[in-house]
């Protein structure tokens, strides 16, 4: 069995015998406080993403200038030419049409600052993720972990101007029955790729935090804790957290889907939908969604706004009863300290959640209401990534 590291050895390497060069056996944790504090900054990004979908600011800048694109116009020419060039898309002739410059500029502000907020993340995230890397205060596995956030960081960007350009789209213009806005899909893929790269900066810093503090023998007891954690009730207790986190993210992306689609405008009553729990069986999967292609009907799962919100209702409805069922579980094992204080915080995200999303929709959707259900939706899979974190065996460190 490998042997634990030493506490004296957490701020050196080993040795190599064949070349006698450094060999970093855990991460600095510096590296963990940034990549902690980077997923702050998503959260941040996340949440003005969705106030600028709310506000419908997001497809005010009509070009894709990654360099350039960081200035805000500053002279009324420059505005000017701005509000020229939106005029020339679909969004100004049917949903905006008639706005003064001054209407103008606060849409333009709000998609500017979410490039923005997005240009400076990247900019800290990828500056010191190549300073760690040259000064080798990762090990090589946290190199790989890096790197590959940093490619998600970069897909990221990339989705979001390809979710912009649906939205730009002239043909938006020439059909009578067409809404400006960005394609659903595209939109519930750009908030996909956000949550992961939140999911993955989160687990790695917690990961890099708690290895640096067993590695200094500032957790008690670190045996009897392994032993705990290898118990079969709390390995199973944490398979089902793992399905459930799973359910959380799935219902987070339905409710992207509901955004998409503006579906969250219609009945706007709870529990009932109009007349029944449901809408009829007519209106939920209904031919015109499948485009005049029988074996399309499918269309309706993703396409079809009633169909839509009710898929989201009854996913938030399984995750909310899901969590429930784990916590009132959960509170009969002898967990650690840390995974209870953890669950009973899910727990209670989770009663806010069902509370906000109910508000958000009888209330039609408020911009405040909106912005506090995603908010807490991010918290809420935030919580269920730290549970499972808490649960995971301890690492060993090997010398």
């Amino acid at each position: 069995m490998p042997q634990l590291i030493q506490p004296r050895l957490l701020t050196t390497s080993t040795l190599s015998d064949s070349k006698n060069k450094h060999r970093r056996t855990v991460d600095a944790p510096i590296v963990g406080y940034w990549t902690l504090f980077c997923a702050s900054m998503v959260f941040g990004i996340i949440i003005w993403g969705g106030l600028t979908r709310l506000t419908e600011s997001g497809l005010s800048i009509v070009e894709w200038k990654p360099i350039t694109g960081a200035r805000l116009p500053t002279s009324e020419a420059e505005w000017e030419s701005e509000f020229e060039k939106y005029k020339l898309y679909p969004e100004y002739h049917k949903v905006h049409i008639g706005i003064t410059l001054d209407d103008f500029k606060r849409i333009y502000f709000m998609e500017w600052f979410h490039r923005n907020i997005g240009r400076l993340f990247g900019v800290v995230y990828l500056v010191p993720a190549a300073y760690f890397v040259y000064k080798g205060k990762v090990t090589r596995a946290g190199v790989a972990k890096i790197g590959g956030l940093g490619l998600l960081l970069l897909g990221q960007g990339a989705m979001g101007w390809y979710m912009v350009a649906s939205g730009l789209e002239d043909e938006l213009r020439q059909r009578p029955d067409a809404v400006p806005r960005v394609s659903h899909y595209r939109l519930t893929s750009h908030l996909s790729l956000a949550y992961l790269l939140y999911a993955g900066l989160a687990l790695y810093g917690w990961s890099v935090l708690r290895t640096n503090r067993l590695a200094q023998s500032k957790i008690n007891a670190p045996e009897a804790l392994r032993t705990l954690l290898q118990k079969p009730q709390i390995v199973s207790f944490r398979h089902r957290i793992t399905a459930a986190t799973l359910l959380v993210g799935t219902t987070c992306l339905s409710g992207a889907m509901v955004a998409g689609l503006d579906a969250g405008l219609i009945y706007n009553e709870f529990p009932m939908m109009g007349l029944g729990i449901t809408p009829p069986l007519t209106e939920l999967w209904n031919p015109f969604y499948a485009r005049g292609d029988p074996s399309a009907m499918w269309r309706n799962l993703t396409e079809n706004p009633a169909t839509v919100q009710l898929a989201h209702r009854a996913l938030a409805m399984t995750t909310f009863f899901t969590l429930s069922a784990l916590w009132w579980k959960g509170r009969r094992l002898p967990l650690p300290l840390p995974s209870r204080l953890t669950l009973h915080l899910m727990y209670s995200l989770a009663w806010l959640q069902v509370a906000l999303g109910i508000t958000t929709l009888v209330d039609f959707v408020p911009i405040a209401n909106a912005s506090a259900h995603q908010a807490n939706s991010v918290l809420l899979l935030a919580s269920a990534l730290r549970l499972l974190h808490t649960l995971r065996p301890l690492p060993r460190i090997p010398l």
